[in-house]
């Protein structure tokens, strides 16, 4: 039984930037002509409520999936898994080139931290999805070569095609060849239809804004401690006892409160301004859930948290709380334990004599 073709979904930017439009429209006009490619649009995926068509359609792909979107790679995929659209993390080779990666000596990241006990995705089907940032390149031919590459490892066959005999735009013809030795058919084929162009399926029913919180079960452990942090009604458990966002709606707009106090940064808001929040790829310290600001007298992770719940608490007229309701136990009367990462910087802070 031959394996279904590769679908790619484009997950379009919640802003008309004439930029961010271009850089769509030149990448979803050029992967019609791949064969052995399914092209679909869709709305934001973070505004993608329930019964949304784009959703749907999500939910109904078969097999290997690549999805395109204005969020971090992390933050993608979780949020797909949460909306019921399932599979194993495929590898994304195209990243974004930073100074700071370029300076990263492997040797200088430290220790690997002892494995912890984490959900993991309930139920994914052996089916791979790739989650591409439309942030990490200008250039839809960067995004061309990372999907070619992707159709390659799930063994479909692509036949690159030179758009020139097509106006896509009025943007100058886009080069899809990646090889000279590859084979182009000519305007002969193309006449004859072979290959022909996949249809473009467009979603696009109006999605409004959202905001809530993503679970990242790959980094969750289960604590709880969101649930008895939260006091919107935002979290619930599901039929496997696991922490699950059981109301998203009832969160309010622009509060990350809960992110903060999450032990391993399981918490992802994926349109906050911080990267660290809205699901950005974790450096060396990223298992330290504190704001270090407090290591020189400024106020702490869990202080603002607070801050942040009160100030959405009021607002619905009820009763501020501060740190006196679901700050997480582990930071009052903790018993004794191996140093943690926090422990381990603090005392080479103190060796340095800072």
């Amino acid at each position: 039984m031959p394996k279904p073709r590769l679908t790619v979904v484009l997950s379009q930017g919640q802003s008309l930037n004439p930029a961010k439009r271009s850089l769509e429209e030149e990448i979803a006009a050029a992967l019609i002509m791949e064969p052995g490619i399914d092209v679909s649009i869709v709305p934001h995926l973070y505004d993608l409520h329930e019964n949304h068509t784009g959703l749907l359609y999500l939910r109904s792909v078969p097999g290997d999936l690549v999805v395109l979107s204005w969020l971090f790679s992390r933050a993608a995929f979780w949020e797909l898994d949460r909306a019921g659209v399932k599979g194993l993390e495929g590898t994304v080779l195209l990243k974004k080139a930073t100074e700071d990666d370029e300076d990263l000596d492997e040797d200088d990241a430290g220790p690997d931290p002892e494995p912890k006990t984490t959900l993991g995705s309930l139920n994914a089907p052996s089916r791979s999805i790739y989650c591409l940032d439309l942030r990490d390149s200008d250039s839809p031919q960067a995004y061309l070569d990372e999907i070619r590459r992707i159709a390659a490892e799930t063994r479909i066959q692509t036949i690159p095609l030179q758009l020139n005999t097509l106006a896509l735009s009025a943007s100058p013809p886009l080069p899809l060849s990646s090889s000279p030795s590859d084979p182009q058919p000519d305007l002969h084929q193309w006449l004859h239809g072979s290959p022909a162009p996949a249809p473009l399926a467009r979603f696009l029913d109006p999605a409004e804004r959202r905001w809530h919180p993503v679970i990242d079960y790959s980094r969750c452990t289960n604590c709880m401690e969101c649930i008895d942090f939260c006091l919107f009604g935002v979290y619930g458990v599901d039929t496997a006892e696991r922490i699950a966002v059981d109301q998203p709606d009832n969160c309010k707009k622009g509060c990350p409160a809960c992110s903060r106090v999450c032990p391993e940064h399981a918490i992802i808001f994926p349109m906050h301004k911080t990267p660290e929040i809205a699901g950005a790829p974790g450096g060396a310290l990223a298992g330290l859930k504190i704001d270090l600001s407090k290591l020189f007298g400024g106020p702490n992770a869990f202080e603002i948290a607070a801050l942040e719940r009160d100030t959405e608490l009021v607002r619905d007229g009820r009763d501020a709380v501060g740190l006196s309701v679901g700050i997480p136990k582990r930071q009052t009367g903790k018993p004794d334990r191996p140093k943690d990462d926090l422990d381990s910087l603090v005392d080479q802070l103190d060796t340095l004599e800072l």
